[in-house]
């Protein structure tokens, strides 16, 4: 079946129009502040072959990645009407604390598609509360491993048993099903409307249409040559030593390749990734050169190709840890693509932030009156009087300039695309106090058009806990496009004492946690 263009927009937006539904359900739904408030969360409908049909506007770092997740789960010949669940980042996942719930969509006693949500989760066990330990040596201190096993009551009761906060995870995990059946439900409408061969063959033209688009875009917009471009990670963790991050782009029949090779090999931290974090960032990197206009689907993907060396920090062997490289090395391979692209004189914006500024607080709070009012976290697993809590946020900062103006300032940049929490959640639900909550002025890179500003973010503990923070850009600003000036470098203070870029710190009540975030590049006309 061909669509005409009009017949194509309703299909599209129908598609589209039930991820947005699953990912409204699971929002509204949620108890964590991390997905109820700051959207941690994404949602995507699959074809009965896994590939994706269509995505809500969600978090880039999640949704390129979710494919694999499908293809983990169709690789244990799941039966209509199962809800798989994962996070091990070898087999579908992208790192330990998103889960990912699979919806087998029933069709008439065979598979129908596919119904997916990927949430962060503020605590999976590990080393530290929140599952996000700088400087992890293996996987296993992030957290407990999930291979894609059907969602039983036998499995949940197992994944709460290894978590700080299991009644908060409870409700969570309730909220990630209601968004899967809720996916189903908009599937099944769409069948009733149109029989199972007309939202197939729908789904295929759409998918044939992007694939078409995107080619006839890149094509317009990117010469075929090849661009070069080396950027760097600020240590792992483990050692403060930069770690290479190398592309090499080339654009052929219409093809957008992201070569890793000269990437170093995978490190002892936890900045590695599995590739299909790195195939989520150059898809980013192709959504933003494309445009908004074409439906976001697995036509986009297949005018992509990303190859990287076994064992290197982008594609890296289990059980290597990788909580930091989702969050942080994916905008870093998204910062490289975009600065070869610069280089190469392709009109794309300054460098941002390119981080996202993972702050993690957890302990156990005593059960004696609060002195920020009473507290909906979980009762202790561990039997010692008090209530486990786990605070988990990214941080915004300043977007790159471009061509078309200055950059936003105190926004999310690249591979994220969260809220923040806001101070009134965070106080009530968690023993802090916001101290201040501002722009960071003049951090954004000056030039004909400047570069955002970051953002100030101070906590006072008023209680004892576990500090993780995993950031980046701490030393090596972002860059300015065309003579713009590169923007500030972040700052991690504790007590007004700096902190390294990643680290883990036990606090007391009354420290004070303070981060100072990256503003953008600045853009100018000269040549880079």
């Amino acid at each position: 079946m061909t669509l005409d263009a009009v017949a194509r927009e309703l299909w599209a937006n129908a598609f589209a129009g039930i991820a947005e539904e699953m990912g409204a359900v699971l929002i509204h739904s949620a108890v964590s502040p991390n997905i109820r408030e700051r959207r941690d969360a994404s949602a995507a409908l699959f074809d009965a072959a896994g590939a994706m049909i269509a995505q809500a506007a969600h978090i880039p770092v999640h949704l390129g990645a979710l494919a694999q997740a499908v293809a983990a789960v169709r690789a244990q010949d799941p039966r209509p009407g199962e809800v798989y669940v994962l996070n091990d980042p070898y087999s579908g996942g992208s790192h330990l604390p998103d889960l990912t719930l699979v919806g087998v969509i029933r069709a008439d006693h065979q598979i129908g598609g596919y119904s997916v949500v990927r949430a962060h989760h503020s605590d999976v066990g590990g080393a530290t509360p929140g599952s996000m330990p700088a400087g992890a040596r293996e996987l296993f201190a992030e957290g407990i491993v999930l291979p894609p096993v059907p969602l039983s009551p036998e499995v949940e009761r197992v994944l709460l048993a290894n978590v700080r906060t299991p009644e908060i995870r409870r409700a969570d995990l309730a909220a990630q099903r209601a968004a899967v059946e809720r996916g189903a439900e908009g599937v099944w409408a769409l069948a009733a409307r149109h029989g199972w061969s007309g939202v197939w063959d729908a789904a295929r033209d759409l998918m044939e249409y992007s694939e078409r688009l995107v080619r006839e875009r890149l094509k317009a917009g990117v010469r075929e040559i090849t661009y070069h471009a080396v950027d760097y990670l600020e240590g792992d963790g483990v050692s403060d030593d930069d770690i290479t991050i190398a592309v090499q782009v080339e654009l052929k029949d219409g093809v957008f390749h992201v070569d890793f090779t000269g990437t170093s090999p995978a490190v002892r931290g936890n900045v590695n990734c599995p590739i299909a974090v790195a195939e989520s960032a150059v898809l980013f990197v192709v959504q933003v050169l494309v445009g908004t206009e074409v439906p976001m689907n697995a036509g986009v993907a297949r005018a992509t190709r990303v190859t990287a060396p076994a064992g290197c920090v982008v594609n890296a062997r289990w059980p290597s840890a990788v909580a930091a490289g989702n969050v942080e090395t994916s905008q870093r391979i998204a910062d490289a693509v975009f600065r070869a692209l610069a280089l190469g004189g392709v009109a794309v914006p300054a460098q941002g932030q390119g981080t996202m500024n993972n702050i993690t607080l957890g302990g156990t709070h005593p059960l004696s009156p609060s002195p920020v009012g009473p507290h909906p976290l979980s009762p202790s697993p561990f039997g010692r009087g008090g209530i486990s809590w786990t605070y988990y946020e990214t941080i915004g900062g300043g977007q790159g300039a471009s061509a078309a103006g200055p950059g936003p300032s105190a926004v999310h940049v690249g591979m994220s695309n969260t809220r923040n929490t806001p101070v009134e959640v965070l106080e009530l639900e968690c023993p802090l106090r916001v101290r201040e909550y501002a722009i960071r002025r003049h951090s954004g890179g000056v030039g004909m058009h400047a570069g955002g500003n970051g953002v100030v973010r101070e906590f006072e503990l008023l209680a004892p806990a576990d500090l993780s923070i995993l950031s980046e850009r701490r030393r090596h600003r972002p860059r300015g496009v065309g003579g713009g000036e590169d923007g500030a470098a972040g700052r991690n203070l504790l007590n007004g004492r700096e902190l390294p870029a990643k680290t883990n710190v036990a606090l007391q009540s009354g420290d004070i946690v303070r981060i100072e975030t990256p503003g953008g590049g600045g853009f100018s006309t000269e040549a880079p």
